[in-house]
């Protein structure tokens, strides 16, 4: 179990390291509908390439980020029945969840995109729109964001077969909404008492 850890451990380095960095394409994407908005309207210039690099940049950052979602634990789920079970029974829904569900879509994901990124590439592939960008990039975009999500699901099931086992802390404890919303209620009250104390005379 300590390899199939490390490898856990080096895919999570990984992918947060990815995910962290591609999100400052979210920035560049702004930027560049910034730019292209003054220039349009300045210049009376404007260009389709301009708006799919926003596009390219928008789904980069998406498709790119999604195996750190996963890591942190922050894609979006529906907890009114799993916040009833037990962690060990929350941990057993992740688990086949993850073995029947995620591991199927995304390896289909990858062989499909094998061929698709390659006959875009070698074809040269380009937009349909006039000035447009080339397609192939994009495309491997795609391959790349699912490898990567194909990678933190292997990550996050041998995690859950660690947690089962004892062999290691739960990182993300699940928390319902009506604790969560409780948590914060209680941070903003402390907040709301050290500031009227502050201002107290």
């Amino acid at each position: 179990m300590a390899g199939l850890l490390a490898l856990s451990r080096t895919i999570d380095r990984v992918n947060e390291f990815i995910g962290k960095w591609v999100s400052w394409l979210i920035l560049l994407a702004i930027l560049v509908s910034a730019g292209n908005a003054v220039i349009r309207k300045a210049f009376d210039i404007s260009s389709n390439a301009w708006l799919e690099l926003q596009w390219y940049l928008f789904g980069a950052a998406f498709m790119l980020a999604a195996a750190y979602t996963l890591k942190q634990n922050d894609h979006i789920r529906i907890d009114i029945v799993y916040g009833m079970f037990s962690r060990r029974v929350q941990h057993w829904i992740d688990l086949l969840g993850h073995l029947f569900f995620l591991m199927p879509f995304v390896t289909l994901m990858v062989i499909y995109f094998v061929p698709y990124v390659s006959l875009s590439f070698r074809s040269g592939e380009m937009s349909n729109n006039s000035g447009g960008l080339i397609i192939w990039p994009a495309k491997a975009i795609l391959l790349v964001g699912f490898f990567l999500l194909a990678l933190q699901g292997i990550s996050e099931i041998i995690k859950k077969i660690a947690i089962m086992r004892g062999d290691m802390d739960d990182p993300n404890p699940f928390i319902s909404a009506h604790e969560q919303a409780e948590l914060e209620a209680k941070a903003l009250a402390e907040e709301a008492k050290a500031l009227a104390q502050e201002v107290r005379p």
